[in-house]
């Protein structure tokens, strides 16, 4: 199923993002953390891409999984380190294998700055997508900004050119504010945006995680929320549940001001999406 059909409704619901392995011998485990998370019956699942596009295969090879629990699969595919053959045939290996949803991506700058120059932005993968075939195609957006970008201004105009490329949805950078995507969304409304946004909410249940998500995603730590890493750093147990319940309340929050659509990143921890679903089993439609 298109994923845009999936969101036309007004139906409350969750997606989940699972990663492959980096290895090929890693490829039966992961899968089976993705059925693990399948039988939760998310709105779909989403399955990243290998470093640099190195392992196409094995996104393909845990999507399958999914999409053989019963699921609607979403691969991921960057493109920074691509030629343009190589992205053509990973899309031909796609939909060869039933695949009709795709989430287009940038990719990350290796670090000498030795891209193949075929794509430089996201906006061009979506475009080039659309002429090997008819996917859904969606995009990332950033709440906060991207991290390169000189100006929240200059990111809604970046974003407003992937979605004029032919994007059908987005899913946003992890945020740990809910102010700040209300924010955003409003940015959005204003500059044109309007395809459906679904959040993304990743719980942190390890103190280390704290650390790595800001690195990575550029995301700014509410005092709330660093309270709760400060006091329950050294309790595992306390840790995870103290990150579950924040995230809970976030997505509560989020669906009491009208936000219908929100995409967990599991870490490929099924315990974590499980106990996530239980908590919002009257709020969040599965299935």
């Amino acid at each position: 199923m298109r994923i845009s059909t999936i969101l036309a409704d007004e139906k409350v619901r969750l997606s989940c993002e699972v990663f492959p392995p980096k290895k090929f011998d890693g490829i039966a485990q992961a899968s089976e953390v993705a059925r693990e998370i399948a039988a939760l019956k998310p709105a779909y699942m989403s399955v990243t891409y290998g470093a640099a596009g190195s392992a196409p295969g094995h996104t393909l090879a845990v999507a399958r999984a999914v999409q053989e629990a019963g699921v609607t699969p979403l691969c991921h595919l960057t493109c920074v380190q691509s030629t343009k053959a190589h992205v053509q045939q990973v899309l031909a290996d796609m939909k060869t294998a039933g695949m009709e949803n795709v989430l287009a991506l940038r990719g990350d700058l290796p670090a000498d700055g030795a891209c193949c120059r075929d794509f430089t932005y996201a906006s061009e993968l979506v475009e080039f997508i659309h002429t090997q075939g008819d996917f859904c195609v969606g995009a990332a957006c950033y709440p906060e900004g991207h991290p390169e970008c000189p100006s929240r201004m200059e990111d809604i105009d970046n974003l407003r050119r992937k979605v004029d490329a032919g994007v059908d949805f987005l899913t946003t950078q992890m945020f740990f504010d809910n102010g700040i995507l209300y924010n955003f969304l409003y940015r959005c409304l204003r500059a044109g945006i309007d395809v459906p946004v679904c959040a993304g909410i990743m719980p942190i249940c390890d103190p280390k995680q704290v650390k790595r998500a800001v690195q990575l995603s550029g995301s700014i730590m509410p005092p709330r929320f660093a309270a709760i890493a400060d006091r329950f750093a050294h309790d595992p147990q306390a840790m995870a549940q103290a990150g579950i319940a924040y995230a809970t309340e976030q997505i509560i929050d989020l669906v009491a001001n009208g936000v219908n659509n929100i995409h967990l990143y599991t870490m490929n921890k099924p315990w974590i999406a499980r106990k996530i679903v239980e908590n919002l089993s009257s709020i969040i439609h599965m299935g």
